[in-house]
This record gives structure tokens, sequence and C-alpha cells, in this order.
């Protein structure tokens, strides 16, 4: 008889365990509150333009591409990818522009002209962090459930290449004097919403991960990635419910044995996967009598990323001259960053990305047109801003330093369409415990066996996917808690 798994949210770490539980042939089954399939991983669209919900960044594809051959599928059989050159465009407030590129012989030349004499520099770098990236992944890619995991091999080995005693800053100065260069190597601190000032010095690996394996964009955006698993976890017999939300994780005699929907169904199964945001979860749907270890106290002190202010906007004009990804920075960047994670108050002087996407995939807004996404970083919400009162100021604001500081000329008054999302929306319409968005911080204490395990420790089979647990947040790393959750089970089962 076949083992019946349910799993809570069809976000992209919960599709990845079900797609690798259907493949071996176990009953899945799962529910998801919204109407539709992704979670932040999905789409929407207002008037003829598509957006992502949320990541927009595809990198270590590899990832992706490994827990597709498990199943016997190739990635690039489900999706058209297309890889970037330039990374990204880089812009500084004193108008200096860098635009890093995949190519070397291109990057010698780009680096050579942003600051003469850093292409040593960043041949250093790629060969220094190679080898932590060789040695720090393999340790990422098991489950830390006890703290005899702390002994493994490969974790011992690489405890001299993690610079988790340092800052990433510190680890970058290393090979470049130049701030601005060494901002443009942490400011992607900010994927896992921390400052590059106080974000362990492990995270260099981050943009190692841009520079040595590339980044890439999905044709009608990082949703058909989701898209693509639910359709593989269908044809496996898998099912996807949505608007389907889950009221309670059923526990009975210190295990997991189901899950009661809100429209009072009862659904028992052997096993249950988690794929909330694990903080909304734990306070939402599993009953503080089953929760010796994360009570709320213990939920509320821990430490969380930043949120995120988004702009999604339709515009009737095209930007074929700026790249795919841009990042403006502050004019005191460091400022910015300390106001977002410690004072947490609203900077006036802010940094944003803007995703161009359009200049790459024509299928996500009509011709001549763009589909434009703006990301702010600001502090998650137990800063107390009152966002219906800051929101639309906030958006002025943007526009404007769209048009003088990002360059998009004239896209002021080319809006056709928009949408907002404040952190008070991530956490009333997306379940996002206090709207952060890149979930539990990443600092030494909330990582490993510090962070939620793979295997829920509070009841026996249930198991946890995403962003809260290990290995991170990020989609590669939730790609990756997803193969981990699937695999203790297969592990159990001797599958």
């Amino acid at each position: 008889m076949r083992k019946k798994v349910t799993i809570v949210g069809a976000g992209p770490g919960g599709l990845t365990a079900g797609l690798l539980l259907a493949s071996k042939g176990y009953d899945v089954n799962i529910y998801e509150k919204q109407s539709q399939i992704g979670g932040r991983n999905s789409f929407f669209k207002i008037g003829d333009y598509i957006f992502d919900v949320g990541p927009t960044f595809f990198m270590m594809k590899d990832v992706l591409e490994t827990i597709f051959e498990k199943i016997g599928e190739e990635l690039e059989n489900h999706v058209e990818i297309t890889r970037l050159d330039p990374l990204y465009r880089l812009k500084f407030a004193d108008g200096r522009e860098l635009y890093p590129s995949p190519d070397k012989d291109k990057m010698k030349k780009t680096m050579e002209n942003f600051s003469p004499g850093s292409f040593q520099g960043y041949l250093k770098y790629l060969e220094k962090e190679k080898k932590k990236y060789d040695k720090l992944i393999p340790c990422l890619s098991i489950p830390y459930g006890k703290i005899t995991d702390f002994l493994s091999p490969r974790l011992v080995t690489a405890i001299p290449y993690l610079d988790a005693h340092t800052s990433l800053y510190n680890v970058l100065s290393r090979y470049f004097h130049d701030p601005q260069t060494i901002t443009a190597f942490t400011f992607q601190a900010k994927y896992i919403g921390m400052s590059p000032w106080t974000a362990p010095g492990t995270f260099s690996i981050i943009s190692y991960i841009e520079h040595g394996g590339g980044i890439y964009h999905i044709t009608g955006g990082l949703n058909r990635l989701s898209i693509s698993m639910a359709e593989i976890i269908n044809k496996a017999g898998g099912k996807i419910n949505l608007s389907s939300p889950v009221k309670e994780i059923i526990v009975e005699n210190g295990k997991a044995t189901g899950v009661e929907l809100y429209n009072g169904k009862i659904e028992r199964s052997d096993y249950v996967i988690i794929n909330e945001d694990f903080a909304y979860a734990m306070k939402e749907i599993v009953d503080p009598k089953n929760r010796k270890k994360w009570t709320d106290e213990k939920i509320a002190s821990k430490e969380y990323s930043c949120s995120t202010f988004m702009l999604y906007l339709g515009v009737n004009k095209e930007f074929k001259d700026i790249a795919h990804h841009s990042i403006v920075f502050a004019k005191d960047y460091k400022k910015n960053v300390d106001e977002i994670t410690t004072s947490k108050v609203l900077s006036k002087d802010y940094s944003f990305y803007v995703q161009n996407a359009s200049v790459t995939d024509k299928t996500l807004a009509p011709e001549g047109k763009s589909s434009i996404y703006v990301l702010v970083p600001v502090p998650n919400n137990k800063s107390n801003i009152d966002w219906d009162k800051e929101k639309l100021l906030l958006r002025n604001s943007v526009i404007e330093d769209l048009e003088t500081r990002g360059g998009y000329k004239g896209i002021k008054d080319s809006i056709e369409e928009e949408m907002i999302v404040t952190p008070k929306d991530w956490e009333e319409n997306h379940s996002v415990y206090l709207g952060a968005t890149f979930n539990l911080g990443h600092s030494v204490n909330q990582m490993l066996l510090y962070r939620p395990h793979n295997e829920f420790e509070e009841f026996k089979n249930c198991y946890l996917v995403g962003g809260g647990t290990h290995p991170g947040s990020g989609l590669p790393t939730i790609y990756e808690s997803g193969r981990i959750s699937a695999e203790l089970i297969f592990k159990k089962d001797r599958k």
C-alpha cells in the first residue's frame, strides 16, 4: 500500500519534495491556501503585464537540474533558460556604473575601467572563493538534526574555509580596496536580508555563485519553474489542491498524522511536510501544546531578515539600453543598510533593485511595452512603520528616483498599470511573519543545527521545507530543503 504524504503549501520547497516523492510512488497531496501554485515563486497579471511575485534571480541551476535528473527529467525540456550578460548593472550615487560579466575577457576590461588594478583582486577572489564554495556546498546539502552532525568529515574539513568569525565586508576587503568595488561583491547580503557588515563571511559564496556560475532568466518568468514542477507532480499521480488552507497539523501520540482543513475536512497521512513560512506556521497551524521548543516567546526572540517594498509597473515604453537587472545604491549605503537592519527606520536615502525583464523576454508585456519590477529593501514589521501612511509617499519617491537615479526616463508618465506591496501586505496577504521576506536571519547562531530542522524536532513524521529551515532562504537552497526532506523520508522507508 502506498504511503501518503500531505504537504502544506505549494511553494518551491513543497513542490520539490512533492515531485521527488510522487516519482517514487508516494501518494502526494499538496494543500495550497492561494488560488495558484508557487507561493512567492508564483506570478500575477495586471492587465496585459506579467510579473513574478518574488524571486527574479535564477542561480545555481545545477541544483534544480540534479533534482530533475533524479526523476528522469531534463530541466531544459520544461523551461527556456537564458544566461544573462551582463549579470546586472550596478549604479552608484556618484554616477559610476559597473556591468559585471560572466565573460572573463569582458570582465577584465570592465574591472580595470571601473577601478584600475582590481582585476588581479578579482582573479584571486575567484580562486579563493571557489575553494570555499567547493568545501561549503556539500555541508549545506545534508541535514543537521543532532550535535554529532557537526563532527561529519565534510564539515570538519570545511571549517578553515568558512570565515564565520568575520563579516562578509571584511572578507571582500581582502581582495579589493575601492569601497564601491567591495560593495559590488557584498550587496548580495540583501538576498538573505542582512547587512554586509554583519552577515557572516561565509556568505561570500553568494557573489561567487553569480560570478562563477552565472545568472539566468526563465522565459515567462521564474514562476515557470513552479508551474513545470506542478505539471510533473500531476503527471506522477500527485494532487495539488488550490484554495485549500490548512487549519491545523494533527498530532497524536507525538506523531503528525494528517491535517485539518478550514473546510472541516480531515486528511490523514503517514507524513506531513510544512512548506509555509516557519514562524507563521508555528503560530497558526501548530497547536502550542505540541510546541515544547518553538514556543511563541522563542519565535519572537529570534532574529529576522529585512522586508521589501515592492512596485510592479506596467509601462507603455521600452528601456532597451538598460540591463535586465539593476541595483541603484544609496549615497551612504552603510547608513541605509543600518537603518534597514538595526535602527529599523525608513531611509530617506535608500537603495533599490529594478528588473527590466522585457529587455530579455518579450512574453511579459505587449509589444513596445515593459513589465518593471522594483524592490526597495526596508525594515521588517518590528519597525512599527505605518505603511498605510507611508506607502504612497515612498511610491512617489521611488518613481521619481527611477527617473533621476535609475535612468528610466519618462517612466512616470508611461505607467498604465501598477501594484504596491508593503511589509504589511507581506504579513497579512502572504502569511510572512513580520513581513520578513527572507525569513529567519542567517547569523551563525541560526544556521545548520541551530535552524529549525528538516526533520522537525517537535514531533515525529513531520518535515520542514522552505527558507525557514536548513539550508536557508534563496531559491536554490529552498529547492535543496525539499530534496533533503524527501530523502529523509526515503531513508526512513528505505526507498
